[in-house]
C-alpha cells in the first residue's frame, strides 16, 4: 500500500446499470459527480427507470467503451437470444441505441441523455468512495467472491489506497448535515452519508444469479465494523450498505480528479 491515502482508482458508469470501466482521470462534471458518469439511462415509456434493481435481463448487457469514450459497443451475453451486436458513437446516438435496447428488451425504451449525470441520489450528488482496504475485506467474507467481482456489484467511483478498511466510515458524522470534508488532489469533498445497497449487491455482476445468504451475513458482518455511534437506529435503519456518498459544491465542477492523488 503506499505511505499515504491515495487515489488509486477511478470507475465511471457512462450507462447507468451497465459495465463501467477504469480511467486514469476523471474531471468533476456539471452535476457535482463525474464527467460522463451515468450520463445515459434507460427508460420505460411511462418513465420507469430500467435497472438491474426492477429488470434482471439487464446483466446479460455487456457494454465495452472505447478509452476516450467517442463509441460504445453493445452486445448480450453468452447464448440469450438477442440482437446483434452494435457500435454506437458516444453520447450522441443515444436515439440509435434505444432501438437496439428495445429490440433486446421486447419493449420501447427510451434512452435519456443528460450531460449532468443522472446518480441514484440527485442531493448527495458527488462520487462515492469506499477504500481498497474495505473492498478486500469484504470479498474475504464470500468465498466465492473476488475483489473485481464486488467492485463491479458495488459500482464505486473512487477508491482509495493507503487506508484501513472501513476507512471510509469517518467521512460521515452522526447526523447527515454535518458533512465531513475532506480533499482528493485539488478537489473538496463533503462526506455525508452510507450508501444503502440494493439486491443488486447480491447477484452476480455477469449472470444476474443471487449469492444465498448474501444480504444476512454481509448485514452481520458490516455492523460489527461500524463506529459505535453509528450502529443506532436513527442514523442506520439497517446495515446492507457500503461507502460514502459525498457532496460536491459547484465550485469544485470542471477540476481534475487523477489516480495518484492525495487523499487528506
Amino acid at each position: 500500500m503506499p505511505d499515504l491515502p491515495t487515489l488509486t482508482s477511478i470507475r465511471i458508469h457512462p450507462i447507468k446499470a451497465l459495465d463501467g470501466l477504469t480511467v486514469p482521470a476523471c474531471r468533476i462534471g456539471p452535476g457535482g459527480g463525474l464527467e460522463l458518469d451515468r450520463v445515459w439511462a434507460l427508460h420505460a415509456p411511462d418513465g420507469a427507470c430500467i435497472n438491474g434493481k426492477r429488470t434482471p435481463a439487464v446483466h446479460a448487457i455487456r457494454a465495452v467503451f472505447e478509452p476516450d469514450l467517442s463509441a460504445v459497443a453493445l452486445s448480450v451475453r453468452g447464448t440469450r437470444a438477442g440482437p446483434a451486436a452494435r457500435t454506437f458513437a458516444f453520447p450522441d446516438e443515444h436515439a440509435s441505441a434505444a432501438s437496439w435496447f428495445s429490440e433486446y428488451f421486447g419493449h420501447p425504451v427510451v434512452v435519456r441523455h443528460a450531460p449532468e449525470g443522472m446518480p441514484d441520489d440527485s442531493v448527495r450528488n458527488g462520487p462515492m468512495v469506499v477504500s481498497s482496504a474495505t473492498l478486500r475485506s469484504v470479498a474475504a467474507w464470500f468465498p466465492a467472491l473476488d475483489v473485481d467481482e464486488l467492485r463491479r456489484r458495488v459500482r464505486t467511483p473512487l477508491e482509495i489506497d493507503g487506508v484501513d478498511a472501513f476507512w471510509e466510515d469517518r467521512l460521515y458524522r452522526e447526523r447527515e448535515d454535518e458533512g465531513v470534508r475532506f480533499r482528493i488532489g485539488d478537489v473538496e469533498l463533503e462526506g455525508v452519508n452510507p450508501c444503502p445497497r440494493c439486491v443488486v449487491t447480491a447477484r452476480d455482476s455477469r449472470t444476474g444469479a443471487d449469492t444465498p445468504g448474501f444480504q444476512k451475513r454481509f448485514s452481520e458482518q458490516r455492523k460489527a465494523s461500524l463506529p459505535p455511534w453509528a450502529r443506532r437506529p436513527e442514523r442506520i435503519q439497517h446495515h446492507f450498505h457500503l461507502g460514502v456518498n459525498t457532496r460536491v459544491a459547484p465550485s469544485e465542477h470542471g477540476k481534475w480528479l487523477r489516480v495518484g492523488d492525495a487523499v487528506g
